[in-house]
């Protein structure tokens, strides 16, 4: 995940501010992570959890009986830990992709570079000019009717027309050091419709510009071998699937946590007792 310049975590998740002094936006991935469920990550979360323990076995054993709690706690985190990994490794091949698209500086950094050498590779096997083809890179789009924005990767014009015709792409990144290039998740396709679909492009000056007509879609992933364009069916029908996630989305942002008991006539609020929990 990137860090777009009017992106701001809070406590129900990542919010836009609007420079025009609207309501905050929320992120189009915000929607996706609140309302899709992620199935897949509890098996990989298990098998990290488990190839750790079985990896630390002896140190394992002998912290169990005096040392327990700090030991669970911090098995408990193993996955954690490399989802933050991955998403900064995420962050920084964003960062050289946007960087190399503009012709700014790279940063050294020799876990990044088998990626961006991926990219570039694509860039040069569509006979890319990058002053010509971009359109635009790590732009912020909004949405102000239905209360979202976001940020596209790339926008950029590719000869995949009739003979050879150019047409405008809307192109995703994503990262991994373990899935394969031509693997994608259905929840990427309603990523690229709401993007897709915003009304308005946030300039450098924070003026809007209406969203150009985007003719296709897809997800490049890059893997640091390997690289492939994935073409996703973002069209309007994916976008209403993404509208009614974002309907479930702010609604659980806004309900309460908890709600008083229902007593039964003559019941009274029994007293709250004092409990000790255990340290997970």
């Amino acid at each position: 995940m990137t860090n777009p310049r009017l992106a701001t975590d809070t406590d129900n998740g990542r919010y836009y501010t609007d420079p025009a002094g609207g309501p905050a936006l929320v992120s189009v991935t915000n929607v996706l992570a609140t309302a899709v469920a992620k199935h897949a990550l509890i098996p990989w979360a298990v098998k990290l959890t488990t190839e750790h323990i079985l990896d630390n076995l002896p140190e394992v054993n002998d912290r169990i009986d005096d040392d327990r709690s700090a030991l669970t706690r911090e098995i408990k985190a193993v996955h954690r830990q490399v989802k933050e990994t991955a998403g900064d490794l995420g962050d920084r091949i964003h960062a050289a992709a946007e960087n190399h698209v503009l012709g700014a500086p790279i940063a050294d950094d020799p876990e990044v570079d088998p990626y961006l050498a991926q990219f570039v590779r694509w860039l040069t096997m569509w006979g890319v000019n990058l002053a010509e083809h971009v359109e635009a890179t790590e732009v912020t789009v909004f949405h102000r009717r239905l209360g979202y924005a976001g940020t596209a990767d790339l926008l950029i014009w590719l000869p995949t027309g009739p003979d050879g015709a150019m047409q405008l792409w809307l192109i995703d990144y994503k990262t991994s050091a373990t899935r394969s290039a031509k693997s994608v998740y259905p929840e990427n396709t309603l990523q690229l419709a709401a993007l897709r679909y915003a009304e308005t492009v946030l300039l450098p000056d924070d003026t809007d510009a209406p969203m150009p007509k985007i003719e296709r879609t897809g997800v490049l992933n890059l893997r640091a071998k390997t690289h492939a364009l994935v073409e996703m069916p973002a069209g309007r029908e994916a976008h209403r699937a993404f509208r009614g996630l974002l309907g479930g989305a702010q609604w659980l942002h806004e309900a309460p946590s908890t709600y008083p008991a229902l007593l039964a006539p003559g019941q009274t609020e029994p007293a709250r007792r004092r409990t000790i929990r255990k340290a997970a």
